[in-house]
C-alpha cells in the first residue's frame, strides 16, 4: 500500500480522494467500493433466543463501561449485568464543568480549591444518579479521578498562541476599556501558562494521577465519595435500588488503598447519617501496574473487589506506550511476526495474563470469594474473554455495543471448557 497526499495505491489500483472504500471494524479488512450495510436488529427474536441460550451456558458475567445515563440504558438493553467501569474524568469535560475543574486545579490555597471542589459536587451527583436509575438493582463500579490533572488544562502551545494574540491586540486597542479587558485576559492566560508549566511531567501517565491524586488532594476523593452516596440517597427516594462500588485506580501498595478507603468510608458514613440511609460501602481497586499484581494478597486486605485495568497493565508490563507503539513500530512487529497479536487488542497470555492469574490467586488466598473483573478494552475481545474465563474471573466489562458479543464469547468459553 502506497499512501500519497490524495492518492492511495494498492497494487496496480489507485484510489483518489472521494472514492468509496469500506472498512470492517471488526476484522480491519478493507473493501473496494461502498459495501451495502444495514442497522443490526438487536431486538430480533432469534437473536434474543440465541443470547438467552448463551446466558444459560456462560459462567462469566458481562458488564459494560459507561459514563452517562444514556450509555448505561443502552448497555442494560443489550444485556449488561451492571457497570464494570464508570470513568469519572469523562464527566468533567463539559463546557459548564471544565472551567470549574480548572479553577480547582489552579487554586493557590486550600479554601479556593475546596470552593471549586464543592461546585463540582452537584454535577457529579447528577451523573451518578442517572447511572443508578439506568442500572436499578445492578452494580455500578465508579472509578475515582484517574488521569493527570494537566489533561484538564489547555496545552502549552495553545496558551502561548493565545498570549501572543492578546499582546498583538493590545498594541492596537482602540480605547482604555478594551485595553483593560485585554490586560485582564492576558493576566489570566499568563497565570494559567505558569500553572501548566508547574504541572509538566516527564512521563505524566506514570506521574501524579490515580490514587496519587487522592493522596495529595484528599478533598477530591471526599467530594467524589460524597457525590456517590448523595446520589444513592436521591434515587432511593424514587424507589431505585443503587449498588455503588467505589474503585481506587493505579494502586501499587496496600497502604495507598488503606488510606483512601478510610477517606471514602468516613465520607460515606457522614452522608448516610445526614440522609438517614444505610448502604453497604463497597471499595475496591484497579490492578494496572505489575507491582499491584505481585503484592495482591496485601492489597486484598483492604479491597472488596479487584478490577484489572488491562489497558494500563499491558502498557506497564510491556514498557510500551500504546499511543506511540500503534503509530510507529507495532504494525511492523505484527507484519513480521514478532508479535502474534496486538497486545492492546488481545490479552497477552504469556506476560499480562500471568500477572492477572498471579494477582487473582494471591488475592483469593486471603479472600476466597473475591470478585474480580476486567474493564480494559480486552473485555470485549472474544479471545481475551476466553482467557478471562480460564483465569476464573467474575466478569468482563466492555463498551455497550460489544455486550452481545461478550455474552456469546463467554458462552463459547464455557462450552470449550466442558469439552476439555
Amino acid at each position: 500500500v502506497n499512501v500519497g497526499s490524495r492518492i492511495v495505491a494498492v497494487g496496480n489500483t489507485q484510489y483518489v480522494e472521494g472514492d468509496w472504500i469500506s472498512l470492517d471494524g471488526g476484522t480491519g479488512d478493507v473493501y473496494a467500493g461502498q459495501v451495502e450495510t444495514r442497522e443490526p436488529d438487536l431486538d430480533d427474536p432469534a437473536l434474543a433466543t440465541l443470547l438467552g441460550w448463551a446466558d444459560d451456558i456462560r459462567t462469566l458475567g458481562v458488564r459494560a463501561n459507561a459514563d452517562e445515563g444514556s450509555d448505561a440504558t443502552r448497555a442494560r438493553r443489550l444485556g449488561a449485568e451492571g457497570i464494570g467501569l464508570c470513568r469519572t474524568e469523562h464527566m468533567f469535560f463539559g463546557t459548564d464543568r471544565l472551567p470549574v475543574m480548572q479553577r480547582m486545579i489552579t487554586a493557590s490555597t486550600a479554601p479556593e480549591r475546596n470552593a471549586a471542589v464543592a461546585e463540582l459536587l452537584p454535577f457529579q451527583r447528577h451523573d451518578f444518579a442517572e447511572l443508578f436509575r439506568a442500572m436499578d438493582g445492578l452494580p455500578v463500579v465508579i472509578r475515582l479521578l484517574d488521569p493527570p490533572l494537566h489533561e484538564f488544562l489547555p496545552s502549552r502551545d495553545e496558551l502561548q498562541l493565545q498570549i501572543m494574540d492578546l499582546q498583538l491586540r493590545l498594541r492596537s486597542a482602540p480605547d482604555l476599556e478594551t485595553m483593560n479587558s485585554l490586560f485582564a485576559q492576558l493576566d489570566e492566560a499568563t497565570t494559567l501558562l505558569a500553572q501548566v508549566d508547574s504541572r509538566r511531567e516527564a512521563n505524566p501517565m506514570l506521574g501524579l494521577r490515580g490514587v496519587r491524586l487522592g493522596m495529595q488532594y484528599p478533598e477530591i476523593t471526599r467530594i467524589q465519595a460524597r457525590a456517590i452516596f448523595e446520589a444513592v440517597a436521591e434515587v432511593a427516594g424514587e424507589g431505585i435500588e443503587a449498588h455503588p462500588e467505589v474503585m481506587v485506580p493505579l494502586v501499587c501498595d496496600a497502604a495507598e488503598l488503606a488510606a483512601q478507603r478510610a477517606v471514602i468510608e468516613a465520607e460515606a458514613a457522614s452522608v448516610m447519617a445526614e440522609r438517614d440511609i444505610e448502604v453497604p460501602v463497597v471499595i475496591g481497586t484497579m490492578i494496572e501496574v505489575p507491582r499491584a499484581a505481585l503484592v495482591a494478597e496485601e492489597i486484598a486486605a483492604f479491597a472488596d473487589f479487584f478490577s484489572f485495568g488491562t489497558n494500563d497493565l499491558t502498557q506497564t508490563t510491556f514498557g510500551m506506550s500504546r499511543d506511540d507503539a500503534e503509530t510507529s513500530f507495532l504494525s511492523e512487529y505484527l507484519a513480521t511476526g514478532v508479535f502474534e497479536a496486538n497486545p492492546f487488542a488481545t490479552l497477552d497470555p504469556k506476560g499480562v495474563g500471568k500477572l492477572v492469574e498471579t494477582a487473582l490467586t494471591s488475592g483469593r488466598t486471603l479472600t476466597p470469594d473475591l470478585v474480580a473483573g476486567v474493564c480494559g478494552e480486552h473485555g470485549g475481545d472474544p479471545a481475551s474473554i476466553a482467557l478471562c474465563h480460564s483465569y476464573g474471573l467474575t466478569y468482563v466489562s466492555c463498551s455497550p455495543f460489544r455486550v452481545p458479543v461478550a455474552r456469546l464469547a463467554a458462552a463459547h468459553a464455557a462450552l470449550a471448557d466442558r469439552q476439555h
